[in-house]
């Protein structure tokens, strides 16, 4: 009789569900992280939104070719953004196969999991201080400030479709413009990382001018300027000042100003002039 009631229970424990309350079923979330692909970034599910690891949420490690797979929740999969830690020193960038000298942060809006990059980071932050507008809405709002063909898709793999295919020149030009938004992501670590804590609101700040400028950091890389050239160095210059000058701690801080959504605009976004204003006479892409 002991015996019976020993394998009831070991059986018990194993089976999801067990007890009559249903159990926590989990699923596996897997994908890559990439500037170029990201070997040794920390993955994890960012489930209070404050952009660093807590303990208690799950986390991993990317492998080779950045990529990451991780046991959650189903009930959170799409629920809670996935976060990428890049560590200073110790995560490698496959596109130069070193490790990289200053960390960052990347994300994806919630369920969007399969390639965490610069591109899927703005992204998220544009829907954020939007609340209503459409992951389609956002990826179409990229396109247009990129000065991308229709159906380009603004969240994919863009090393591996830079390899090849006839778009493999406008992945080029996305994983290029991601390499020079990193630069200035990692440029700003200082003023907005202190170790694994983020400042909300200063990686917000920068994260809206970074968006703010993204048809002329596009231009800057299909005009075949580097991070060196005068409109990038400038942009950082007013940029670490205008950071450093906001206090570190305090409340929320809303940002949608930076994050316009003008999806609506019929026309394609100018890369000259103001970077916002959308050109006359286009077509919606």
């Amino acid at each position: 009789m002991k015996r019976i009631l020993a394998v009831l229970i070991v059986s018990c424990l194993l089976l999801t569900g067990c007890g009559g309350g249903g159990g926590n079923p989990t699923t596996v979330i897997n994908g890559k992280v990439a500037d170029g692909y990201l070997r040794g970034a920390e993955v994890f599910l960012d489930m209070n939104n404050n952009y660093q690891w807590d303990a208690g949420e799950p986390k991993t490690t990317s492998g080779a070719g950045g990529t990451y797979s991780m046991v959650i929740s189903a009930s959170d999969a799409a629920k809670y953004p996935v976060m990428v830690r890049v560590v200073a020193g110790a995560t490698i960038d496959e596109d130069t196969n070193n490790s990289v000298a200053n960390g960052y942060v990347m994300s994806a809006p919630a369920g969007a999991t399969s390639f965490i990059s610069p591109m899927s980071t703005l992204i998220r932050e544009k829907m954020d201080a939007n609340p209503g507008m459409t992951l389609n809405d956002a990826m179409t709002q990229l396109r247009n400030q990129m000065n991308l063909s229709s159906g380009m898709n603004v969240m994919a793999d863009y090393v591996a479709g830079s390899q090849s295919g006839t778009n493999a020149a406008q992945y080029q030009t996305m994983h290029t413009t991601a390499q020079q938004m990193v630069g200035v992501m990692a440029g700003q670590a200082a003023l907005v990382m202190n170790g694994t804590t983020v400042n909300q609101n200063r990686y917000r700040n920068m994260m809206g001018t970074i968006n703010s400028n993204m048809p002329a950091i596009t231009a800057n890389v299909t005009n075949g300027q580097s991070m060196n050239s005068t409109f990038m160095t400038g942009m950082m210059s007013q940029m670490q000042t205008q950071i450093g000058a906001m206090p570190i701690s305090g409340g929320f801080v809303n940002y949608s100003g930076m994050f316009r959504n003008m999806t609506s605009h019929s026309s394609f976004w100018s890369n000259t002039g103001t970077p916002m204003t959308p050109m006359s006479g286009g077509m919606m892409r």
